[in-house]
């Protein structure tokens, strides 16, 4: 509907609206989410360091353990509430990282363990991981199926 065709009572509802609406501090938000986002980085790139120099592994080999280890982390912070407050504080910067898909798995967990943990527990757990998982797995085959393509079509 154009601004002309609204109604006297749709503009100064439209006016009253403006009037009481909450400025967000967009700049803030992105520079908090970048922050945070960052700091999760470097500390899972600490974390790979680690696993290169204490344990042997190489740089291809050492991200394995270095993602389970975050997931590990974000998942023992947000049983105990920190992760949360994080969130709450850096928005997008703490759930763009993959410790924000294991504060998701393990908060529908603890959302449903009143209802045991077989039917609670269990059969909540899963079902963010299993919508990432299959579509993980379908976004990988998508793309290998376009460049092994590209390939053979002499592209790449």
């Amino acid at each position: 509907m154009a601004k002309s065709q609204k109604t006297p009572e749709q503009k100064q509802y439209e006016q009253l609206e403006q009037k009481y609406e909450l400025k967000r501090p967009v700049l803030a938000n992105c520079i908090k989410a970048f922050l945070v986002g960052g700091i999760i980085c470097v500390i899972g790139q600490a974390i790979s360091y680690f696993y290169i120099y204490f344990f042997d592994f190489t740089e291809q080999t050492a991200g394995n353990p270095t993602v389970a280890t975050m997931v590990f982390l974000s998942m023992i912070l947000t049983g105990f509430g920190i992760y949360d407050r994080l969130g709450q504080f850096a928005g997008a910067g703490s759930a763009v990282p993959v410790t924000g898909f294991g504060n998701a798995v393990i908060s529908a967990a603890i959302e449903h363990r009143t209802e045991g943990y077989v039917l609670g527990v269990g059969g909540n757990i899963f079902k963010l991981a299993g919508s990432v998982i299959v579509f993980g797995v379908f976004s990988a085959f998508v793309l290998v199926l376009i460049k092994t393509l590209l390939m053979k079509w002499g592209i790449l």
